[in-house]
This record gives C-alpha cells, sequence and structure tokens, in this order.
C-alpha cells in the first residue's frame, strides 16, 4: 500500500482497481447512500439498490481515472474521485493518504457503500464531494487510455489544436488519465514546453512525447503514485531542474498551476 497518494490520477486509481479486484464474485446484500448528491446522471438511491441487490461485481476496470465494476447482470458501475476519493474494501485502503486529504478517516465522508453478503463492505469516501458514483458510464466521452494510448491516437489528439500542449493533454476528452502532477513530470522528461501550441509539435517530438508519456504511466504505477515523480520534490518556489540545475518557472496552464524548465524545455 502506498502511504501517501497526490489527488487521486491515474496510478491511484489503478491502485484502486487492484483493490476493487478483492470484492469480485460477492453477492450485494445492501447499498449505502447517505450523499444523495455524489449520485450522478439522473441515479438516486432506490435505482443503485435496484440494480446491484443481489447481483456480484465481475470485473473491475480502469479508464484514465475513472473506475468502472462490471456486474453479473446490470449496467456497470463507474466511480470517480474527484480530488480526495479513496476507495476502501472491508477497511482497507490502497492509498494510505492524499496529499490534498485530510489523513485521516472520518464515516461522515463515506459518500456510497455497498455490502456483501459475507459481511465485507466497499466503500467510496470523499471529504471534499468532488468525486460521484453512476450507473453505465458514457466512455464514449473519454480519449484513449495513457497508459495505453499508441502514437497515431496521440497524434490525432494534438493534431491541428493551438491550445497549450499541457491543457490538450489534461483534457480527458483527448488523453484520459492525465492529471496535473503527471503532464508535469512527462513534459518534463519529454523535454516540451508546456506552453507550446499542443499542434506545433514535429514528428520527432510527437514520437518522444508518446515515449515518455507511456513510461511515465508505467513507472508511476510502479512507483506506487503520481506524486512519486522525478520532479515532484522541485515543484515548488526556488525549485531548480533535477536535470540540468535551471530555476524552475511557475505558470499556469488550463487553469492549473505548472512547474517546468524553461532550459530544457522548448
Amino acid at each position: 500500500m502506498a502511504t501517501l497518494g497526490s489527488v487521486p490520477e491515474l496510478p491511484e486509481v489503478e491502485s484502486y482497481r487492484r483493490l476493487a479486484e478483492s470484492a469480485l464474485f460477492r453477492t450485494v446484500r445492501s447499498i449505502v447512500t447517505p450523499d444523495a448528491w455524489f449520485l450522478k446522471g439522473g441515479v438516486d438511491g432506490k435505482v443503485l439498490r435496484r440494480a446491484l441487490i443481489g447481483h456480484r461485481f465481475v470485473s473491475a476496470r480502469r479508464i484514465g481515472k475513472l473506475l468502472v465494476l462490471e456486474t453479473d447482470g446490470g449496467p456497470p458501475l463507474g466511480i470517480r474521485f474527484g480530488m480526495t476519493g479513496t476507495l476502501m474494501v472491508d477497511g482497507a485502503a490502497a492509498v494510505g493518504e492524499l496529499r490534498y486529504a485530510p489523513r485521516r478517516h472520518d464515516p461522515k465522508w463515506d459518500r456510497w457503500s455497498a455490502r456483501f453478503d459475507d459481511g465485507g463492505t466497499l466503500v467510496v469516501s470523499d471529504p471534499r464531494r468532488l468525486g460521484g458514483v453512476l450507473l453505465d458510464p458514457d466512455l464514449s466521452l473519454l480519449g484513449p487510455d495513457s497508459a495505453t494510448i499508441t502514437g497515431s491516437q496521440l497524434a490525432a489528439a494534438l493534431r491541428g489544436s493551438r491550445a497549450p500542449l499541457k491543457a490538450r493533454l489534461l483534457d480527458q476528452a483527448r488523453v484520459a488519465g492525465v492529471g496535473n502532477l503527471m503532464a508535469d513530470e512527462v513534459l518534463w522528461r519529454a523535454g516540451l514546453s508546456p506552453l507550446r501550441p499542443a499542434g506545433s509539435l514535429s514528428a520527432n517530438e510527437l514520437r518522444r512525447l508518446h515515449r515518455n508519456l507511456v513510461r511515465t504511466v508505467e513507472d508511476l504505477i510502479d512507483r506506487g503514485g503520481s506524486h512519486l515523480g522525478d520532479l515532484m520534490v522541485e515543484r515548488q518556489p526556488g525549485g531548480r531542474c533535477p536535470r540540468d540545475g535551471a530555476p524552475l518557472t511557475r505558470s499556469t496552464v488550463g487553469g492549473r498551476t505548472s512547474w517546468w524548465c524553461p532550459r530544457h524545455q522548448v
């Protein structure tokens, strides 16, 4: 279990997906929905209970930052975690703490839970209520998953865009799964400025970006979180590039705080 995570980005949600596998093939006895606002897409507690009680989750998938639990006879359940959402199965969490969430668990933050016949539970806790649960999520709204995206898919996501490169990578409809910290890490490794127009990359730059995107996703999953990149410790005032020692620049790109090296990211 990772001891500290950032906001849930792809690596954290992948940890949640792996944890959710321990909830598979267990019959749902009850559904608890204390926070109606957390239920999305016109779903209410009655609808969720009718769809899930008596059924079992049979697979756990991740598309970008969305966790999808397939059932044995009804629509799949989609779970989004926002900035502070965590998943717990039988009281265990995949990520011990989130950087922007309280470092304790309060049951009043449990927004949704399934209780199984064997007495176990699957719980979504979210102090800031920025996530949500819905049935049959529309996966067509998401771009290719950044863990498996091909070079041609990435090129299509960026082609012709005058938006800043980082903003385009953060657009979940274009590339699913890239969050703020991971975007900075990928662009730092690839040597590309977050401010570059997304459609301005050369063929060589596109190949370099694709290579670093896929490798960074794999690396951060292996390390245990999106906050464990090489750039992370220097993402602060006075921080210096771990590669060449240049002072980092702080910019706002796509509404998000961005740290990058003006010397080698061009």
